[in-house]
């Protein structure tokens, strides 16, 4: 037995001697206090003693409260139950209102007690007007009676329920809910009503008293609303500033919790002096019931959805959630030791919180452990990547990259100006986070590149390649899903493509992004006033997009200026030159292609001006034609997937340009 049950059972005791006065004092003045059937019916001599009026009310107890003075000079003020009170604003007559009442969920002998000074041996619960007579308090009191109101600790705080509200107020039956009973006899687990709803998470020691972590441990905290741009970072922040306050949490699944559950969830956070998280929120359902119930506990609630007034007349403390930084720390802290790789490095673009490492790290180990291999980046790359949402299917084509750099061919200017976009997109919050080098107007932290060139010179797959090195997912946007007839439709799915965007970690690739980032013309009709409005609308997006995206384009004269000068960089991919060309038709033709001995590469490279896609559907033309006949890939097979491009290109195949006679 803990002190603080034994305290506990010790008021009850003391609580039996003053029970046991009032029934000496009821029997004495009752005639019919021998009579059996006492408390099934009234019989004529006790009606005429009611009738008469009543008798003297009760007295203080002095010995009483002298006990109970001296019990908790034994025992101190520190037990459960002082730490109880003291968290619901509880004075000691409501203390002792409390005990009353919950006398016969400890001793069952209360009930039969409890039945015979109310008269009626069907009532085995204290009423409000026993629980007056017992803390001797004239039940004519005002001051007395409204420690059962509404708005009064014990009723507010769902410490004791008051039943029978059609009864006379005297007559209505006290009950202590069984959490709170629980509580009181030391246990500590979850309400049953919040099972499956709530967990719980442990906080630290206090090592913030200002900002939010200092609001959170006032005597009257604030409820909080954490405005999030990514689904996350208000959880992050609010776990870091309960932490930081030393103040365990409370974290409510916001799908399952019913507003008709908050009473009870802050009834838990207040009995272990815990905050409470929830989030994100679908709608101001639960902001409105938790600013209804008025309660001083630390309330967190987080949402997508900038903050609606009409959610609540009671203003909470609108924050914005500071974005995701690159969580180094959490990331050495699950994956200590030495790595055969730097982890920095492998996880500089993820802005994942504390739970999304963890979900991480632990994919990461089960596909390592599955291919039977220390862990590498790859496969940290592949559990960072299941974090993220699927929103962006709906509009988007997802790409899992399987391209690296030995896959480019380039030239050295866009190779570097390539890695250079790699580097902006890992040190953009250090840059333009930390060193504040983004300039205002609401822009975001994203980095936007735009790869201009002909088709087939690996636009497409230099972004592919940008993927893998940050360990991203590719979506390339399907324009067809984008652009519609109707007006304003566009922007509409522009929006809530950049929306899911700015939510996950990924490479957004808009491919022919003339399509819809073209320039802006004269205004001649209601058709170019509304491509406009359009253009203007995603002017606007790209200054607040907080990703990465690449824009690519055949034609970079069709691209507006204004796009232009959002941009990060623009990296012109030139048509390969003949030893470019060379380059590509073996890289194309690595092993495990079969390659015949009369094939002659330089040829291929001299007299074929192909781009690089061309110049692999060649190959695999080729492939084919060599598959179909059992033999390796030959020169003529080769030559036939040329000249089968070149058709395709509506080009004139060497040789055939006619003579200036013909």
């Amino acid at each position: 037995m803990t002190d603080s049950t034994g305290y506990l059972l010790a008021r009850i005791e003391l609580l039996r001697a003053r029970v046991a006065l009032l029934v000496g004092e009821r029997s004495g003045a009752d005639p019919s206090a021998g009579d059996q059937f006492r408390g099934l019916y009234i019989p004529p001599v006790a009606a005429q003693r009611l009738a008469d009026g009543p008798g003297p009310g009760p007295a203080r107890d002095l010995g009483y409260e002298r006990a109970v003075e001296e019990l908790a000079e034994t025992v101190g003020t520190a037990t459960r139950v002082h730490r109880f009170a003291e968290a619901f604003g509880l004075t000691d007559f409501d203390l002792e209102i409390l005990l009353v009442a919950l006398a016969p969920d400890l001793d069952r002998s209360f009930e039969a007690l409890y039945g015979y000074l109310n008269d009626d041996v069907s009532r085995r619960r204290a009423t409000s007007g026993l629980a007056l007579d017992l803390c001797g308090t004239p039940v004519t009191s005002a001051q007395a009676r409204a420690r059962f109101a509404a708005g009064a600790p014990l009723i507010a705080g769902r410490l004791l329920v008051m039943e029978d509200a059609d009864r006379p107020f005297l007559s209505r039956v006290l009950r202590v809910p069984d959490r709170v009973a629980a509580f009181l006899l030391g246990d500590d687990t979850l309400d049953d009503e919040l099972a499956g709803v709530v967990r719980l998470e442990d906080g630290g020691a206090p090592s913030d008293a200002g900002g939010l972590a200092g609001r959170l441990r006032a005597d009257d905290p604030p409820l909080v609303y954490l405005h999030e741009d990514r689904p996350g970072a208000g959880a992050a922040a609010a776990r870091t500033a309960a932490m930081s306050a030393g103040l365990p949490m409370l974290v409510a699944d916001p799908a399952r919790l019913e507003p008709t559950l908050v009473p009870s969830l802050l009834r838990e956070a207040r009995l272990r002096g815990a905050a409470v998280l929830v989030g994100p929120l679908p709608d101001g359902a639960l902001v409105r019931a938790f600013a209804a119930a008025a309660v001083k506990v630390p309330v967190l609630l987080t949402g997508t959805l900038p903050f609606d007034p009409v959610w609540s007349e009671e203003q909470p403390l609108v924050l914005d959630a500071p974005a995701q930084a690159p969580a180094a720390g959490a990331w050495h802290t699950e994956l200590p030791g030495e790595l055969g790789f730097d982890l920095a490095e492998a996880t500089a673009t993820y802005r994942f919180t504390p739970g999304q490492i963890r979900r991480a790290v632990r994919a990461a180990r089960d596909h390592a452990a599955l291919d039977g291999v220390p862990l590498t980046a790859a496969h940290l790359h592949r559990g960072a990547r299941l974090q993220n949402a699927g929103g962006l299917h709906k509009h988007a084509r997802r790409i899992v990259p399987a391209v690296g750099w030995g896959d480019l061919v380039l030239p050295d200017e866009p190779a570097g100006r390539l890695r250079e976009l790699v580097q902006r997109a890992r040190h953009r919050d250090r840059v333009l986070g930390e060193w504040r080098l983004r300039s205002g107007g609401g822009r975001g932290r994203g980095v936007v590149a735009l790869f201009a060139g002909e088709s087939g010179t690996g636009k497409t797959m230099s972004a592919e390649v940008l993927a893998a090195e940050l360990g991203l997912d590719l979506y390339i946007v399907e324009l067809s899903a984008v652009v519609d007839k109707y007006v304003g439709e566009t922007e509409k799915n522009l929006e809530r493509i950049f929306t899911e965007a700015d939510r996950m970690d990924a490479v957004l690739l808009f491919d022919e992004a003339d399509a819809v980032f073209g320039k802006r013309s004269d205004v001649k009709d209601a058709h170019d006033r509304y491509a406009n409005l359009e253009s203007a609308y995603l002017l606007q997006r790209l200054e607040s997009f907080g990703g990465i995206a690449v824009l690519t384009t055949n034609l970079r004269a069709n691209i507006d200026d204004a796009f232009t000068r959002r941009l990060d960089l623009v990296i012109d991919f030139p048509f390969p030159d003949q030893a470019q060309r060379r380059a590509l038709w073996e890289h194309c033709l690595a092993p495990p292609v079969p390659v015949g001995g009369d094939v002659d590469l330089d040829r291929c490279a001299r007299e074929y001006e192909l781009a690089g896609g061309a110049i692999r559907s060649a190959v695999v033309t080729a492939g084919y034609l060599a598959a179909a006949a059992g033999n390796p890939v030959t020169m003529d097979d080769l030559l036939a997937g040329a000249r089968r491009e070149y058709r395709k290109l509506g080009r004139l195949l060497p040789g055939d340009i006619p003579s200036a006679g013909g």
